[in-house]
């Protein structure tokens, strides 16, 4: 599958589609999901707690953020596959964070919920037909595409991973 073309996503989701590598994106998925549970079940209670600056989110919240946001962003892919043309609504990131009180739970149940909501949404990849992916539907304002949301899902954790790995473990000790 190619690439989703500019005018399938909002230009704020430029940033993530760029830092996905060329493939399939669905294997992407498969290799990301093996490769941040590892890297987050290696820490210990103590660390998912730590916050890199002021008003910033702790690591167990940034994992409850990643998977909230597939969460919602796979609803829209379902819902787009399916020709439904719902107008979604953005997604107030910080609301769904301070409401989940991710802190209080344990990590082990935040990476099975991770791991069941990536797992839910290759499972709803592998069923889509190929002219599916490039149905368009309208979210938090803009034209969006099956094949662009698949893109955007991955790339938002990119995009989490690299700012866990240069902002909260590599200070550290």
């Amino acid at each position: 599958m190619n690439r989703p073309e500019t005018i399938e996503y909002g230009a704020h989701y430029q940033e993530y589609i760029a830092q996905v590598p060329d493939g399939d994106i669905q294997e992407l998925l498969r290799t990301q999901l093996k490769a941040t549970t590892e890297l987050l079940h290696s820490l210990t209670g103590e660390q998912t707690l730590v916050r890199y600056a002021e008003g910033k989110w702790s690591l167990k919240e940034v994992l409850g953020h990643i998977t909230d946001t597939e969460r919602v962003l796979s609803y829209r892919l379902l819902c787009i596959a399916r020709g439904d043309q719902t107008t979604f609504p953005s997604m107030d990131e910080h609301l769904y964070v301070s409401g989940a009180k991710f802190d209080d739970l344990p990590l082990t149940s935040l990476l099975e919920e991770f791991t069941a909501v990536r797992q839910a949404t290759l499972t709803l990849l592998a069923g889509l037909r190929p002219e599916v992916w490039l149905r368009q539907g309208t979210a938090a304002g803009c034209n969006t595409s099956v094949r662009a949301l698949a893109y955007i899902i991955a790339g938002h954790e990119l995009h989490q991973v690299r700012v866990i790995q240069e902002r909260y473990l590599a200070a550290q000790p």
